[in-house]
């Protein structure tokens, strides 16, 4: 019998099979090196061929989320539906692959320096954009350097700080020279934000016209209502099973539902998890349900009272009941929050004690900051995940016993995050999962992020920050990010009442491989070019 090392080996290269990568012949090689039987190695290659991809026909997925507002611009992509778009008709260094480990992309491979301030990246040859351009170094660098300098209004700007230069070695290689040594900059280069563009002459890049190097070009385009693609068949990659993609903007969680059971769509994102049982009876009908580290957030304005006194942000924490919301609200599908922003599927995750629903506590805090009684608004819309204005109208009566009166403030759908989301002092949020610690807390908590929510300053967290960020020595940097998150738990302005599973559903036709990528809905939101027809 094979041992763990060649069990391992067989499973991956049984998905390999269902999605075509392996011949037949290099498959029954491989497991008779490994100890497998000749007859239990055919039958498992026949059970996987039959799974196998199949290119042909038209995929339909209704989306959340969408906004009139969305743009090619890649610094300013923020929606899930324009993160959807441009996982399916742009491409990145590297990606998160279905078993969430790192994959290539446009890059073929990477290397660093043993300080890892320098990191070289070898671009894979004849990739190409929809027009027809090749992919070169040039683009590369055009793209980053988007997202970097004082004038840039990226929101990822504060991901590329460190980076004091990209360099090009020649036509399909650059190096990335850093200020300060990062382990983790290739697994920073699947953030939906640093998609590759075309370079033009002056070295800004051409975002306007839509143009990239994904598995599907589009043909046309009505941002927020529909986008319909075409496989693009210089694409580099392996997938891009489906010969047309068609994304249309569903917000209304009732309306998506009602596509996909209607067979209006042959997918959906984010399920009204109310409904989820009476769904689990459609026969012709598959739920994905995949943990992840997407997480449910309500930032505080830090800087802004009642919010910029940490007993009333501690109170805030205190006076919310997790586990009733995730019974009542996400149906089971999701674990609690801790006020910090690692969950336990990311690495260096510190199990720290899990903050209860103690109202009392809670006034005790309140009395400290001065407050026999606080009243706040919380704004919130179902575009940020279906049932997300019952949760706040629920955590609205949670709080009245610690003496908090939470006004919830219904805000329209469209245009949520462009409106609401880092204007509003208190606002409830969805972040999707990034692949480790230093990407989410760059963006998010950093003191200078673009996207700090919470505007929350703290002195020792920025340090330990930057100095995790080039630790090699992994019990040093484990130990940086348990304290980053204890202060995030204990000072920050960030209320993380769950991690919430990715539940959207397909119809029966719609095959996938064994695994799902937990770093965003739909297979991080690569499923148009991972998933195919069974007929």
């Amino acid at each position: 019998m094979a041992g763990n090392t060649e069990f391992n080996l067989i499973k991956r290269m049984e998905a390999e099979v269902r999605r075509g990568r392996i011949s037949r012949r290099d498959f029954m090689s491989h497991a008779l090196a490994a100890g497998v039987s000749l007859s239990v190695a055919s039958g498992i290659w026949s059970t996987s061929a039959m799974a196998a991809p199949k290119k042909g026909g038209l995929f339909r997925l209704g989306s959340h989320d969408g906004n009139t507002s969305d743009t090619h611009d890649p610094g300013t992509y923020l929606s899930f539906s324009i993160i959807q778009l441009a996982h399916t008709y742009r491409s990145y260094l590297t990606m998160i692959t279905p078993e969430n480990g790192l994959g290539a992309d446009l890059a073929e491979s990477w290397e660093a320096t043993p300080d890892a301030k320098e990191w070289t990246f070898k671009i894979v040859k004849g990739a190409s954009f929809h027009s027809g351009k090749p992919v070169t170094a040039d683009d590369i660098i055009a793209s980053m350097n988007h997202h970097r300098g004082e004038k840039t209004t990226s929101a990822a700007k504060a991901l590329l700080k460190d980076v004091n230069d990209i360099v090009k070695n020649d036509s399909h290689s650059v190096t990335f020279k850093l200020a300060a040594g990062n382990a983790d900059l290739p697994w920073l280069m699947t953030d939906y934000h640093l998609a590759i563009c075309p370079a033009k002459a002056d070295g800004t890049i051409d975002w306007q016209s839509g143009d990239g190097s994904g598995p599907y070009k589009i043909v046309n385009n009505d941002f927020g209502v529909n986008t319909k693609l075409v496989r693009h068949d210089g694409w580099h990659g392996q997938g891009a099973w489906f010969d047309e993609v068609e994304v249309t903007v569903l917000n209304d969680p009732n309306a998506r539902q009602t596509a996909l059971v209607t067979g209006d769509v042959d997918a959906v994102t984010q399920l009204e998890l109310k409904t989820l049982s009476l769904l689990k009876r459609n026969p012709n009908i598959e739920i994905d349900n995949v943990p992840s580290g997407a997480a449910i957030t309500m930032p505080m304005f830090c800087d802004q009272a009642p919010f910029d006194d940490v007993n009333v942000r501690n109170a805030l924490k205190l006076a919310i009941d997790r586990d009733e919301i995730i019974q009542k609200i996400a149906y089971g599908t999701a674990i609690p929050g801790n006020d910090a922003h690692v969950s336990p599927n990311m690495p260096y995750w510190a199990d720290l004690p899990q903050r209860k629903y103690d109202p009392d506590q809670a006034k005790s805090l309140l009395k400290k900051a001065g407050h026999e009684n606080l009243s706040v608004s919380l704004s919130t819309a179902d575009s940020v995940f279906s049932g997300a204005v019952d949760l706040c109208v629920l955590y609205a009566e949670q709080a009245k016993k610690a003496g908090i009166n939470i006004n919830v403030v219904r805000e329209p759908n469209d245009g949520y995050y462009s409106d609401v989301w880092l204007k509003k002092p208190f606002c409830m949020v969805q972040w999707g999962a990034r692949p480790t610690p230093d990407v989410m807390l760059s963006l998010a908590y950093k003191d200078d992020a673009a996207w700090n929510e919470s505007h929350w300053q703290n002195e020792r967290f920025n340090v330990l920050l930057r100095q995790a960020k080039a630790e090699l020595d992994q019990d040093k940097r484990a130990a940086m990010y348990r304290e980053m998150q204890e202060l995030a738990r204990n000072d920050g302005g960030t209320i993380i009442p769950m991690f919430t599973n990715f539940v959207y559903a397909r119809n029966k036709k719609v095959k996938h491989g064994p695994n799902l990528a937990a770093s965003w809905q739909v297979d991080g939101a690569r499923g148009a070019s991972r998933w195919w027809f069974d007929s």
